[in-house]
């Protein structure tokens, strides 16, 4: 047979494709064969949004064209046929024209790493072709399948609610309601100095919109002609496409797609790929006949019945939501229980790009226990048409439809047709909940739908049903339950039997698969008990109590607002000298136009060869034999390497040489490097490894936790103390003592560009040359040159986000980027830490001793888990930022067999101060005093010493918390707190304000200093390198501030090259938050020199311009390119004396946060924050502010959502965004201020400034307090009081088995040892 031509546009340019491949996604297609980089790869899986681009499609039955936000990552290109692509280069560049999608995001600073960039332009472009004048929630509902992990989202949402009804600007041109320049409301969501206490020399507006291109919606691009034409001929005939595994069958009616279904039973029909394409990336399935019936009317059809509303199986979700949504405006409420209950579903079902093009055909054959939707179609007995060359048939979606795991009653050679979605009747009412770890785009912890019928007139129950999805195998009915609650009246006995019966009926293994397993069960009571107060909320038959009142409110989202505060610059500072203003990311306008060139945008070398690693499945085990001969057969594989075949040295490690870079005899991790496939193609070279089949012989003992390592005495040594003053009198002069422990999560990067290296042969004599995402180039050239015995040198422009290195093969281009589930399994994280605290203090609140133990899960290796970085900076921040005159810390790391746990934004800093806060926190609890007045009394005062002796001058703590306060209202807070409480039985809300003292520089001393290598050309142009790496902080934007300043040049002449070896050796890891202050200065230094060089011919011409100054110089021969080198003086701190000074100086800030909890499901929002951060003298307000935000969510994720679940096995069970929810849009609080410290002078750091990308991370604790704030309030309702243990991260399952009451005494958890867990606190 035949194969078809594939004909599709790409940004107005026809494709034509005639070897189109089935397994090929439009992203590969797009980065690959057209060159066009601008959309990443982050996930691979639809949940990141890096990928986004937009897909015009014409819809003949319709007769409209729709714009559609699609994941390039997922999309066939197969499944582009007559349709019209748009990437985020085919709307503007910086050389043409930016489009204002582009130019938004870059001027509101919402752009910082930038990898995430094109995919939030794509999503707000498709929004506008489709609404050129939205609301706030739809942009919301944009962004729910996009993540990022730099910016706090925040500058994303003000610099797009321009585009808005509520936030567009005039532009000065007046609008109803006045103008916003003039009655102080602006349109960029801040509050101008007449709407607060006007402070002189006090700036808000980061950015002006008056000054932004107008948006235009008539000159867009328009959808290509020829294109329209073909659409409009009539459907395609039936098309084939051939692969080399994969056969793609795409029929022109629904007879010829009957017949290929009869003829390939066991084909996938795709529509979405939503579901298909994870089954074949992540779970290696593979599918050789793929049915696509986009083109088959019948299967997008609606039909409006007397029964409902029947939807062909194809349409999509955003398709059904529309439909859905214009039935229940228009029809009596009554009729449209059911569709009600679906909007609510599809409100938090995936992604805007998922729901674009997933079918609602596909949710149900899907057949997923956990899904969104079957639980309201099973409960409201939906009907389902099945249609085979055999006939039509109608089945119900009832007990018997969902047979088994992922099965249902459909035969082989049967299609979904339609799917008919009922009208409700006058007494009936139907509810649908869904609890997920996050609100946005997460798959369901627990779902339900429940669908009750009353006798009319009464409240007495007449037809019952109770769906759950998330509590076995397969989606089901709580039958038991629902018989004996028929002909009850609905009440508070009905309720008591409903929950009895549920607690027994619905029941769940304790080792069930997604664990949760006693939080699984407490919801489904939970949930039940939402819907009964909103029923009898609807029968009004009952009083229902106004303290209940809250249980029954659905979430919405308020629209957030926010101010940022900083200090101007000194009247009478030259608009050229940048420095203190708050000037845009260097990088910002090519990132939002998709031109800022990663890693894997490099063009491809030609004979280019790919790398995919072979890791263990073991996590503790002897290799008995390796055999590859099965891989070396495959296609297109070129060689497989083991740790025989490496040239130089095995050993590698980042601080301590006890690594290998390929394992040779033993393994110690599941995910531990084993070997590498090389190929001519990332996909041949991951078929491959895939196939190496290595023989273990497992080795006990198997260490996991850091409970099986204290079990074990399993430690690296040595065993770190601090200690100061007399712990025995300490504790004497305490009134009270306190004991407790707190276990705090580990935390995925998730940078949103996976590890990637390019490396390149150059030369005669073996010069390798790596392309390379890392934050340390030095590092990366020194353990390749170890590996490889051969001159390396290390480079990169940017990366997507913080990085790690990896491995290079020897002697192989390769690997280009890792794809995320192969990152995962193998990757390091934050360390996990386990502490026990005994604390002594005084009635007043006042701490007189401290003693506490730290036992960090350091992994299969050293790593960086004790000196230099982690466990040191736990013990150096184990007060946080109180005076503790008697205390000691230990530090123990736990060897266990898993993955070696690294640095992390903080290093050890935020676990050793949520120690400190949660003691803190159960002080205030036994004293029962305010917490934030024992916190004020135990603050540092000026000249105080720390632990390790370091007097602590210029510090402006009592400053930040006395602006915090002030600033959030603390006080009128905390009696509206108090007030709702008393009102409200099951949401409550709770308030904390919390400090953070962060030190500032490498504690290894030889780690503090830094190069920079600067050149000015004859044409006056500058060029400035430094050793530090770009990856979002506004690193490179800062050096050329202080190049223009030193130089006395306009910033728009100075440059920066790439990072790299070759031009500045031996640089420290762009880490500890000191890159500013070291590469500043380098830059600084070497600024100095030249314009040392030029003065005589400035003074020589004073009325000259640079460019004179110049080339006099250059004529006179004198050297226009200097070094500059720096190196923090007066440090340097030694343990065993517990002397010196291992700290520059100190960063310090203050955060007030106030969330609301549902107590019935430990869901909550975050409503307000305030952040007081002392940052010296800003160099860019801009940057630093963002730098705060981001920090503070990065923060929000560690202590509140992010959780890392392993198996007792030491396997990763969260992976990807499926999994692993790091913050999205709607996590950012309703309100956030943020605030820089003024007139802060800070003289240990350039101009003044002080470090600000790890210090504001920790403030999020103030969220994680708030939790716990809001949990000793409902458990107080409860009768319970006194301290109370909260682990991080405080997520919903923590949060809701904490606030104990009546349901949660119903489903106690199984017994520990008597059953094995699905996954274990590592």
């Amino acid at each position: 047979m035949n194969v078809d031509d594939l004909v599709f546009f790409v940004n107005g340019k026809k494709i034509v494709e005639k070897n189109a491949d089935p397994e090929m996604t439009l992203l590969t297609y797009l980065r690959r064969k057209l060159g066009l980089t601008g959309a990443k790869l982050g996930c691979a899986e639809g949940g990141c949004g890096a990928c986004t681009v937009m897909v015009s499609r014409y819809l003949p039955h319709q007769q409209r064209l729709v714009h559609s936000s699609v994941n390039g990552c997922l999309a066939p290109v197969c499944s582009l046929h007559l349709s019209a692509v748009t990437t985020v280069e085919g709307i503007g560049s910086v050389a043409r024209q930016l489009h204002p999608v582009q130019e938004r995001i870059a001027k509101a600073h919402g752009s910082q790493c930038g990898f995430c960039t094109p995919g939030m332009v794509m999503s707000m472009y498709a929004l506008l072709r489709n609404n050129p004048s939205p609301e706030m929630t739809h942009i919301e509902d944009a962004f729910q399948g996009n993540l990022c992990r730099c910016t706090g989202y925040r500058p994303i949402l003000e610099g797009y609610k321009s585009f808005t009804k509520e936030g567009g600007c005039c532009g000065g041109g007046g609008r109803e309601g006045g103008c916003c320049l003039a009655n102080g409301n602006k349109a960029d969501g801040t509050l101008t100095n007449e709407n607060k206490d006007e402070v002189p020399g006090e700036s808000m507006p980061l950015f002006q919109p008056s000054e932004f291109t107008p948006f235009d919606p008539t000159q867009e691009v328009i959808y290509p002609p020829e294109l329209m034409a073909l659409n409009q001929a009539g459907p395609p005939g039936s098309l084939r496409f051939l692969g080399e595994r994969v056969e793609w069958l795409q029929p022109s009616s629904l007879e010829e797609l009957l017949q290929l279904k009869k003829l390939h039973p066991q084909a996938k029909l795709v529509v979405g790929n939503t579901e298909v394409g994870i089954e074949v990336k992540f779970k290696n399935m593979l599918y050789p006949v793929i049915l696509a019936p986009a083109f088959i009317p019948e299967l997008q059809d609606i039909q409006h019945t007397e029964q409902g509303i029947e939807f062909g199986a194809a349409c999509t979700l955003t398709c059904v939501g529309e439909e859905l949504k214009q039935a229940v405006s228009t029809s009596p409420a009554h009729k449209t229980q059911v569709f009600q209950a679906v909007l609510e579903q599809l409100r938090w079902f995936a992604g805007l790009q998922i729901r674009n093009v997933a079918a609602i055909g596909g949710n149900i054959m899907t057949a997923s226990p956990i899904s969104d939707l079957n639980p309201v179609l099973q409960a409201t007995g939906c009907t389902l048409t099945l249609a085979s060359t055999d006939g039509v048939r109608e089945v119900q979606m009832d007990e018997e439809f969902f047979q088994g795991y992922r099965k249902t009653a459909v035969q082989p050679q049967e299609i979904l047709l339609s799917v008919m979605i009922p009208y409700s009747t006058q007494w009936q009412f139907v509810s649908a909940f869904k609890q997920s770890l996050r609100r946005e785009d997460d798959i369901s912890i627990v779902t339900t739908a429940m669908n009750v019928t009353f006798t009319p007139g009464t409240s007495v129950v007449k037809e019952l049903k109770l769906s759950y999805g998330g509590m076995g195998p397969t989606t089901v009915l709580a039958r038991d339950t629902a018989s004996k609650l028929v002909g009850r009246h609905w009440g508070e006995e009905l309720l008591e039997v409903a929950c009895s019966s549920l607690a027994e009926e619905m029941t769940v293994d304790p080792s069930a698969p997604g664990g949760m397993v006693t939080y699984r069960r407490t919801l489904t009571l939970s949930l039940f008990y939402k819907f009964y107060l909103t029923i009898l909320q609807k029968l009004a038959q009952e009083d229902l109590g106004s303290d209940c009142l809250s249980a029954t409110d659905l979430y919405h989202s308020e629209i957030p607002t926010s101010v940022q505060v900083y200090q101007d610059v000194p009247e009478g500072q030259q608009m050229e000298d940048v420095v203190g203003r708050p000037i845009m990311h260097l990088s910002a306008l090519t990132q939002a136009t998709g031109e800022a060139a990663y890693c894997d945008d490099i063009p491809h070398y030609e004979n280019e060869l790919y790398v995919a690693l072979v890791t263990s499945s073991k996590a503790h085990a002897r290799i008995l034999s390796i055999d590859s001969s099965e891989a070396e057969l495959m296609p297109g594989v070129v060689a497989c390497v083991f740790a025989d075949d490496i040239p130089g040295s095995n050993i590698t490690g980042p601080a301590f040489l006890d690594e290998t870079v390929l394992a040779h005899d033993t393994v110690t991790c599941v995910g531990h490097i084993i070997g590498a496939v090389v190929a001519d193609s990332q996909v041949h070279a991951q078929r491959a490894a895939r196939a190496v089949n290595i023989t273990y012989q497992d080795i006990t003992p198997l260490i996991i936790t850091i409970q099986d390592a204290i079990a074990a005495q399993s430690f690296y040594q040595p065993i770190r103390t601090l200690q100061r003053g007399n712990l025995a009198e300490g504790f004497k002069l305490a009134d009270y003592i306190l004991e407790g422990e707190v276990h705090i999560g580990g935390q995925e990067h998730f940078y949103l560009e996976t590890n990637v290296t390019l490396a390149v042969p150059r030369g005669e004599d073996g010069e390798m040359e790596l392309f390379v995402s890392t934050q340390s180039t030095a590092k990366t050239q020194v353990h390749t040159h170890t590996q490889l015995q051969r001159p390396v040198d290390a480079c990169l422009d940017r990366t997507g986000g913080p990085t790690k290195d990896i491995a290079i093969p020897p002697g192989k281009r390769g690997p280009r980027e890792e794809t995320r589930e192969e990152e995962e399994e193998k990757k390091r994280m934050r360390n996990p830490y386990y502490a026990k605290y005994k604390v002594g203090f005084q009635q007043s609140g006042k701490v007189m001793a401290l003693d506490v133990s730290y036992y960090s899960n350091a992994g299969n290796s050293m790593d960086l888990s004790l000196s230099i970085y982690i466990m040191d900076r736990a013990l150096f921040h184990m007060e946080n930022s109180y005076y503790i005159p008697h205390i000691r810390g230990r530090g123990f790391l736990c060897k266990t067999h898993l993955p070696s746990n690294t640095a992390f934004r903080g290093f050890g800093g935020p676990q050793g101060m949520l120690v400190t806060e949660s003691w803190m926190s159960d002080m205030a609890l036994e004293l029962g005093l305010p917490a934030e007045q024992v916190r004020r009394v135990n603050l540092y005062q000026q000249g105080e010493q720390t632990p390790y002796n370091q007097v602590l001058d210029h510090l402006t703590l009592d400053r930040c918390w006395d602006e915090c306060l002030r600033r959030s209202h603390y006080h009128q807070r905390l009696e509206a707190l108090h007030q709702y409480n008393r009102q409200n039985r099951w949401t409550k809300r709770g308030l904390a304000i919390i400090p953070t003292k962060f030190g500032i520089s490498f504690t290894a001393l030889f780690l503090n200093q830094a190069g920079a290598l600067v050149h000015i050309y004859t044409d006056g142009s500058v060029l400035l390198t430094h050793g530090g790496t770009e990856m979002g902080q506004g690193l490179h934007t800062k050096m050329v501030q202080v190049a223009s300043r030193v130089l006395g040049v306009a910033s728009s002449k100075v440059h920066v090259s790439e990072t790299s070896t070759s031009t500045v050796p031996n640089s420290s890891p762009t880490a500890a938050s000191a890159s500013s202050d070291l590469n500043g200065a380098a830059v600084q230094n070497a600024c100095e020199v030249l314009r040392k060089r030029l003065e005589p011919y400035r003074t020589q011409n004073p009325n000259g311009k640079w460019e004179d100054w110049v080339k006099a110089a250059y004529f006179n021969r004198v050297n226009l390119s200097a070094n500059g080198f720096y190196k923090t003086p007066d440090l340097g701190y030694d343990f065993e004396t517990n002397s010196g000074r291992p700290f520059n100086y100190f960063s310090y800030g203050v955060a007030c946060s106030e969330v609301e909890v549902d107590c019935l499901t430990g869901s909550h929002k975050n409503l307000h924050t305030t952040i007081v951060m002392d940052v010296g003298h800003s160099l860019n307000p801009a940057i630093d502010i963002g730098q705060v935000e981001g920090g503070f969510l990065q923060g929000v994720g560690l202590f509140t959502l992010e959780e890392l679940r392993y198996s007792p096995q030491g396997v990763l069970l969260t992976q990807g965004p499926g999994s692993y929810k790091i913050p999205s849009f709607g996590d950012i609080p309703s309100q956030l201020v943020v605030s820089l410290l003024r007139d802060a002078p800070n003289d240990k750091a350039i101009y003044s400034s002080k470090a600000v990308g790890e210090p504001p991370l920790f403030l999020a604790a103030s969220v994680f307090f708030a939790l716990k704030d809001a949990v000793v309030w409902s458990r107080t309702q409860a009768g319970l009081s006194g301290p109370c243990r909260l682990d991080s991260p405080a997520t919903p399952e923590r949060v809701r088995l904490a606030c104990q009451d009546r349901f949660t005494a119903l489903c106690p958890p199984a017994e520990p040892g008597t059953f094995q867990p699905w996954d274990v606190q590592v």
